[in-house]
């Protein structure tokens, strides 16, 4: 079942479980995946792969994310409950995310067969860090991780 026949169902049983959250999100998701959709036409119909939804999926998330860090600073707890609710459903929906010690065992293995030594070997560890963890874990995780590991081998030599 793709993505969006699963997006369908779950609307459906959404709005006999009269759940305003899930609806409200998964209506958010269904117009995000159309709007990519669109923008992925050439001359005529477009389908989106699997890697393009989770892309979609993903800025979503991270979109709701973001939005909780405003709304937490200004003050505005009601609307951080909100986004809060729409980033659980959104999470849903996407690859289990790897903890952070899982993160770390991957970024060993790659900072070994890169050769890393510095933080200025950043670039080459996060490249091939986001290629084989991709919608499995949050980007700025990974960098904050990525840089707390090469620091720890740059003062270790």
């Amino acid at each position: 079942m793709s993505l969006k026949e699963k997006l369908t169902e779950d609307l459906k049983a959404a709005m006999r479980a009269r759940d305003e959250a899930r609806l409200r999100t998964i209506r958010a998701l269904r117009a995000a995946l159309m709007e990519r959709e669109i923008a992925e036409r050439k001359g005529g119909e477009a389908t989106l792969t699997p890697e393009q939804e989770l892309e979609v999926l993903q800025k979503e998330a991270k979109r709701r994310r973001e939005a909780i860090e405003q709304f937490r600073a200004a003050g505005r707890e009601d609307l951080v409950q909100k986004e809060e609710e729409e980033l659980k459903i959104i999470e849903e929906y996407l690859p289990r995310q790897l903890s952070d010690d899982e993160i770390r065992a991957v970024l060993e293995e790659i900072i070994e067969a890169v050769g890393a030594r510095s933080v200025r070997d950043m670039g080459r560890v996060m490249k091939e860090a986001m290629a084989r963890m991709r919608g499995q874990a949050d980007g700025r995780r990974v960098s904050e991780l990525a840089r707390e590991l090469l620091s720890r081998r740059e003062a270790a030599s």
